[in-house]
């Protein structure tokens, strides 16, 4: 059980980076295409994976942070308030958790330090990997946990 619940977990912090970072440089690239700045599939494919190896990797202990908040919450509101809530649960929490970190960090910072979340949707599209993240984690956890996490 817990074993499954940690690769789970890890599946989806590494899942929500990937995709954050690779959503984060396609709203970059369509700014800098908006500029009048040619830029090919090949170029932004090799960026997106660039990217995704960098940004990705700095981006995953935010995320897993983000994450164990963010689940530790969802885990008890779906045990004690909505049990049959398990995925919708943990997706909307990985949605929320996402943006409610980069809120913070934008209120401690000034600004999002993710350059393609600095518009709405571009933020919306890092909420969107994370709820992705949290769909994929209730999914893993779902078969023989779901009893366990919802009592």
């Amino acid at each position: 059980m817990i074993l499954r619940l940690i690769l789970a977990f890890l599946a989806a912090v590494v899942t929500t980076a990937v995709l954050a970072a690779a959503a984060s440089t396609q709203f970059v690239l369509a700014e800098l295409a908006r500029l009048g700045i040619d830029i090919g599939m090949g170029d932004r494919l090799s960026m997106t994976v660039q990217d995704i190896m960098g940004m990705g990797m700095m981006y995953l202990p935010i995320v897993a942070v983000a994450f164990l908040l963010a689940f530790g919450i969802a885990a008890l509101v779906i045990r004690y308030l909505l049990p049959g809530w398990l995925v919708p649960g943990y997706t909307l929490a990985g949605f929320t958790g996402i943006l409610a970190i980069l809120l913070i960090m934008l209120a401690a910072f000034g600004l999002v330090p993710i350059a393609g979340a600095r518009s709405i949707p571009g933020m919306l599209s890092q909420g969107l990997a994370g709820a992705v993240g949290g769909y994929l984690f209730a999914r893993m956890i779902s078969s023989r946990s779901a009893a366990a996490v919802n009592g």
